[in-house]
């Protein structure tokens, strides 16, 4: 039987292999740089439908399959060669890691027999990218390709998405060998946790509904799992206030009367002062990061915390959990609407509580105090937010723009913000930006820069001009490293080093070079002009906007300091 079973499947190499179990992956895109050790797989896609998408550097296309990947909600695909090509995409998988966005990267490598040889571009990927992956998966035979990429596909997409790596020796992919592509499988020791825990969801509901200061934080995890429907439910049944981590910006509608924006380092005035006078917050997929949260002993104390995670690795990690509900955000939720409706529960909008939190709101609305010039970050922002249409997807570099874009742009169609929020990596902006707009070429898709970030990865300008990705670069150009110099103007007496970026280059120019559109707006007249233009181009858009270099980020909560212990704008 099993001969049988051996003389029904087809013969091929590792290479046509791996990319035929890709396709039955459904996987229509990948983003790479070819070299001698991935050259096999490669020479595929010219006999399959999979359509490749030239980077100028390999961080740059794990980045692109990284922004793929957050807003198709399946593995975005990277491809690179074996040494730097590979030790190149360890940011980009990194990144995705930090912030639980499903990957598959996949390397060539040096013949098996010569792996642990010091042999001409080796280097042991398998074991440099083990803390940053969910799985990373070595054939050593052309037969174990396809059940590697099954696998792979699997491991990223489920629980909490994570990347894979699949390491391919070059001998691998040019073998032959008769393929099975399995449908089933079993992976040992991994078991995503699906199953409600429906007694935790109505132990939630009764601690919210017994709290006199009730609050929701919904994190990245709200996103990931796209419960956007099942949160607003039930902010608005029990008429509770939400705030948000910064990564889960645009969980909820932020023109939504019960929305306060994020929360933390940059976060909201409000969102702050609410989060702090809390009793009782039901926290929805997110880890509690410093960068969100403050000092962990100043957040927790006097506050009940209902942890909602898919990862049981991830409740008391940082926060002491008073209940934790272990699951599926989106399916958690789910049963906690259903329970409520049974209960007929269905609170109004006049408690003390929800009244103090809208007189906060209106009051830090009219007296935040912005940067007085006519190009001020919260000006500029804004005007974006006005041209562009609520379905357009936005991704940020890292940097003070990044901060600017949490305070003063609002995301108002859920799922269309993401950023490089657990890693901090600067450059992966623009090249997620065109990741995100292969995902979705139906809608426009912005970045929104800082010169500094940038810079880092602007020659994916030639992979959105040659492969007709029109994304827009909306660069906040301080010509500094604003972050680091806002820092050392607060923290270190304004002594200034190595921030100055001498106003090179000149990113119109740069834009023109590769064949995109740049355009410089320096008033607010010149600024729609150039949003307008922007959105009816065909082909990529650089905007480069200078601002004043000695712009402050505000309200900023200081590093081991609490939430209630923000710096204001004075």
């Amino acid at each position: 039987m099993e001969e049988n079973l051996i003389n029904n499947m087809e013969t091929m190499t590792g290479a046509k292999a791996l990319m035929t179990a890709m396709e039955k992956e459904g996987v229509k895109e990948v983003f790479g740089l070819p070299g001698g050790s991935n050259l096999p797989m490669y020479d595929e896609f010219s006999r399959c439908d999979i359509r490749h998408i030239l980077v100028r550097h390999e961080q740059s296309a794990s980045h692109m399959a990284d922004g793929f990947g957050r807003v198709s909600r399946k593995p975005g695909v990277c491809f690179a060669t074996s040494g730097p090509g590979a030790t190149n995409i360890l940011t980009g998988i990194a990144t995705a890691q930090a912030d639980s966005s499903p990957m598959i990267a996949v390397t060539g490598q040096v013949p098996v027999a010569m792996i642990g040889r010091d042999a001409f571009q080796e280097s042991d990927i398998i074991g440099m990218a083990n803390p940053v992956v969910k799985y990373a998966f070595q054939p050593r035979s052309a037969e174990e390709v396809p059940e590697a990429v099954r696998k792979g596909f699997y491991i990223a997409e489920t629980g909490r998405p994570g990347p894979v790596l699949i390491d391919v020796p070059k001998d691998v992919q040019q073998n032959e060998a008769p393929m099975n592509f399995p449908d089933e499988f079993k992976i040992q020791g991994y078991h995503p946790w699906y199953d409600p825990d429906i007694v935790a969801v109505e132990k939630a509901i009764d601690m919210l509904l017994n709290s006199e200061k009730p609050i929701i934080l919904a994190g990245g995890g709200t996103i990931i799992s796209s419960a956007f429907a099942e949160l607003q439910s039930i902010a608005e049944t029990l008429m509770l206030p939400v705030v948000t981590t910064f990564k889960g910006k645009g969980a909820f509608p932020e023109n939504h009367p019960l929305s306060l924006g994020p929360i933390g380092m940059h976060g909201h005035a409000e969102a702050n002062k609410m989060m702090a006078e809390a009793d009782c917050v039901l926290a929805i997929g997110t880890r509690f990061s410093d960068r969100s949260v403050g000092t962990f002993e100043a957040f927790e104390k006097r506050l009940k915390i209902i942890h909602m995670d898919v990862d049981p690795a991830e409740i008391g990690k940082n926060q002491t959990a008073s209940l934790a509900v272990v699951g599926d955000v989106r399916t958690s939720l789910r049963i906690m609407v259903k329970l409520l409706l049974q209960r007929a529960i269905k609170k109004t909008d006049d408690s003390l509580w929800l009244k103090h939190v809208k007189e906060t709101k209106e009051y830090w609305k009219e007296n935040l105090k912005l940067h007085p010039g006519e190009m001020g970050a919260a000006k500029i922002l804004r005007k974006l937010r006005e041209l562009l249409p609520r379905e357009s997807i936005v991704t940020t570099e890292v940097g003070q723009h990044q901060m600017w874009a949490s305070l003063f742009y609002d995301v108002i169609q859920p799922g269309t913000f993401f950023s490089s929020t657990g890693l901090g990596t600067m450059g992966w902006g623009f090249p997620a930006s065109i990741g995100a707009k292969v995902a979705r070429p139906d809608v426009p898709v912005v970045d929104i820069a800082g010169d500094g970030s940038f810079s880092m990865t602007e020659n994916s300008l030639a992979t959105a001009v040659l492969e007709d990705i029109p994304v827009i670069a909306f660069v906040l150009n301080n010509s500094t490293l604003g972050m680091v110099a806002q820092w050392q103007r607060t923290f270190y007496d304004r002594r200034m080093v190595g921030v100055d970026q001498g106003g090179c280059p000149d990113y119109v120019k740069l834009a023109e070079s590769y064949g995109a559109q740049g355009i410089r707006a320096q008033s607010m007249d010149e600024l729609d002009k150039a949003i307008k233009s922007a959105l009816s181009s065909d082909v990529a858009t650089v905007i480069d906007i200078p601002i004043d270099p000695e712009e402050d980020v505000l309200p900023f909560v200081a590093p081991g300091t609490s939430l209630s212990d923000m710096i204001l704008p004075s």
